[in-house]
């Protein structure tokens, strides 16, 4: 997938079939869109393209109005975005700086400078709920006229559906369906129901990018992490989690682990890392191999399977200690139950 920031470059498609989002998860809604996409797309001899924004508009008006509230916790990091848009089929992705100058666009402008005159749009696949354009004036209403006089179609996808959990012992709502959204995810992960944002994602929760280095404070507990800095302020999920660390090993297999998602209550926060939310993993097993400097600089990427709890205050490094080593023993006991739990159904498989 060939990504580009900004739509002025001469390596763009001259005409491509576009959808348009924020994209954040690139949840089962959103990947039910791209294959829509890619397909209409192969049909018409097009390149397949995302056009997404960075950083997401509520969090430039959020920084505008100085209204942190309004900036929605993040569920992925670019970098994740775009491996998901990739791993969805999409050709090239333009990513455009949400600022002052975008925000003031009209829908009209909208479309003639960046649809039509930037990416050269034959086509342009949105969801039910689209909005476009300076007060997000826009619909899809307004989108579609503009397609019949300016040459280009529009399509609409209906909201992607899964099926709502039941509940043991009642019976299911007349309407049991549940509207794949980012704001599902988000709530999934507030919450700490990994399996549902999985569900709604179609894989675990995954953080990715580089190992840093941090105050190596797990050397002098006797706990190696790998430090990974989430850039946003405001992440979707945060916690203690058992966690799948992949991107160490030389076979590709993954590591089981625990990981604290957050701002390090129990630290000082002026330490080296700035109060940033942190995402902080301990892996159980530790390749030989890589030795104890091994990490630094790799990029690695960590499933969050299981929220044990919430992050916590100790009182001293001892107590630290000790609350750890608690959380790995957790996370020992999770993956045994889960392997237990693997080989029961093989048995029954096998009968």
């Amino acid at each position: 997938m060939k990504i580009f920031r900004g739509f002025r470059h001469p390596d763009l498609a001259p005409a491509c079939a576009l959808t348009i989002g924020n994209f954040d998860g690139v949840h089962r809604g959103h990947q039910a869109m791209l294959a829509l996409l890619r397909n209409e797309a192969r049909n018409r001899g097009l390149p397949a393209c995302a056009l997404t924004f960075e950083p997401h508009p509520r969090d430039f008006f959020a920084e505008k109005f100085s209204r942190p509230e309004l900036a929605p916790a993040r569920i992925a990091t670019l970098r994740d975005k775009l491996c998901e848009l990739a791993a969805a089929g999409i050709d090239q992705t333009v990513i455009l700086p949400f600022n002052e100058a975008l925000a003031s666009l009209s829908p009209e402008a909208f479309i003639r400078q960046v649809l039509v005159d930037g990416l050269g749009a034959q086509y342009v696949l949105v969801g039910d709920d689209f909005r476009f354009g300076a007060r997000r004036a826009g619909d899809y209403a307004m989108l579609d006229a503009a397609g019949r006089t300016q040459g280009f179609e529009v399509s609409r996808m209906n909201s992607y559906e899964v099926p709502r959990p039941a509940t043991p012992g009642q019976a299911l709502p007349a309407d049991p369906g549940i509207r794949v959204s980012s704001t599902e995810v988000r709530e999934a992960l507030a919450r700490g129901d990994m399996a549902e944002a999985a569900r709604l994602l179609g894989r675990p929760y995954t953080i990715s990018g580089h190992v840093v280095h941090g105050r190596k404070l797990g050397r002098e507990l006797g706990i190696r992490t790998l430090n990974q800095r989430f850039a946003h302020w405001k992440p979707a999920a945060s916690g203690i989690f058992v966690v799948r660390v992949h991107g160490l090993t030389a076979d590709g297999s993954p590591l089981p682990g625990v990981a604290n998602m957050g701002v390090r209550p129990s630290l000082d926060p002026h330490d080296v890392n700035g109060g940033r939310v942190l995402l902080e993993t301990h892996c159980l097993e530790w390749p030989a191999a890589l030795g104890p400097e091994g990490a630094y600089g790799k990029i690695v990427r960590v499933e969050l399977l299981h929220k044990l709890h919430e992050e916590r205050r100790y009182d001293g490094l001892e107590a630290l200690q000790q609350g750890i080593a608690q959380d790995c023993a957790d996370a020992r006991d999770w993956f045994a139950s889960r392997h237990s739990e693997t080989r029961r159904q093989t048995t029954r498989d096998r009968i």
